[in-house]
Formats: C-alpha cells, sequence, structure tokens
C-alpha cells in the first residue's frame, strides 16, 4: 500500500480492524514520523529548515507562512494538512492517522494534543480502532494544554481557552473553556 492509497483509504473508512492490513502501514508511516521529528527536535533548525523537515513529514508543501517551535510528535504524518499563516508552539502531539486538517490563521498553544482515533469499546476487538477527522477552521485559537478528540470540528474564528477537553464541535466565532469544553461566550 503507498501513502496515496493509505490517505484513500482513511478518507472513506472509519473502522480498522485489529487483524487489517492497513496496521502495517500504520507502523511504516510511524516509523517515518519517528525519523523525521527526532530530526526536528534534536538540534537547532532554523524555520527554513523546519518548514522543509515538515513538508517531508506531511508529503505536501508547506507555506513560508508556517511557523513552528519544536519539539512536535505525531505518529503518522501524511495526514496533516496546513493552511497559511499557521503557528504550532513546543511539545505538540498530533495523532493525525485519521487526518487533521488545519485552516489559515491559526495558533496552536504549547502541549496541545489531537487525537483521531479510538479503540473499540467491545474487549475482544479493544484493538480496533475508529478513525475521524479534526477540522480546525481558519481564524482559530487554541490554548495550551488543550485535547482535542476524534471527528471535532473547531469553526473559524473560535478560540478554545487552556486546559480544555474539546468533546463536541466548536461553533463559528465561539470561545469554549473546561473539561468537557462549553461555550463562555461568542465574539
Amino acid at each position: 500500500m503507498n501513502n496515496t492509497e493509505f490517505l484513500e483509504f482513511m478518507n472513506i473508512n472509519n473502522y480498522i480492524d485489529k487483524n487489517s492490513h492497513i496496521l502495517h502501514k500504520f507502523f511504516e508511516l510511524s516509523e517515518n514520523a519517528r525519523k523525521i521529528t527526532a530530526e526536528l527536535n534534536n538540534k537547532y533548525h532554523t524555520q527554513e529548515e523546519i518548514r522543509e523537515l515538515f513538508s517531508a513529514l506531511t508529503n505536501k508543501a508547506i507555506d513560508n507562512s508556517f511557523r513552528m517551535f519544536p519539539p512536535f510528535y505525531t505518529e503518522c504524518g501524511i495526514n496533516i494538512t496546513i493552511g497559511k499563516n499557521v503557528f504550532i508552539n513546543a511539545c505538540c502531539k498530533f495523532q493525525d492517522q485519521g487526518g487533521i486538517e488545519i485552516g489559515n490563521n491559526v495558533l496552536i498553544g504549547h502541549s496541545v494534543v489531537i487525537t483521531t482515533l479510538n479503540h473499540d469499546f467491545n474487549i475482544e476487538n479493544r484493538m480496533s480502532m475508529y478513525a475521524k477527522k479534526v477540522k480546525i477552521g481558519n481564524d482559530v485559537w487554541i490554548g495550551s494544554n488543550v485535547t482535542i478528540l476524534p471527528g471535532i470540528t473547531i469553526s473559524d474564528g473560535a478560540i478554545v481557552g487552556a486546559g480544555s477537553v474539546v468533546t463536541k464541535d466548536v461553533p463559528q466565532n465561539a470561545i469554549v473553556g473546561g473539561n468537557p469544553a462549553k461555550i463562555i461566550k461568542y465574539i
């Protein structure tokens, strides 16, 4: 299975059986992501070099306006899509097998965790997984130490307060906070 076939599979299927051949691709992509993030995280790089490494990680062109403060961690890499003028602060963890789409003009604070996989509740199938894409709109600010669960959409203009656990979609121009995150007010 090549990378294009993997992305097509993940966009169509949201259930990955514990015996699926797709898990071998998960491990292959994980090894590549670990190799690239080890280079990214373990020595100084200019922002230009960071963009080059992030482009290799995602297998996509990264806009010159992209900025990041490593370290950064991911288990896959190629199912991340980044818009223009995006800033990712230090120590973020992206579990992107199910897909992470980040719009334009997005700020992501320290130690943000974005998850796209959940395990089956049935004990016999616990190693099987459900994949759901996370979508972050334009002009979004995600505070430090936020956790975003699989399948969440954070709409344009929203702000997610530091330390929040996002379990439901966030409406446009909403400010949310808490665990679970709830609407505090609208901008």
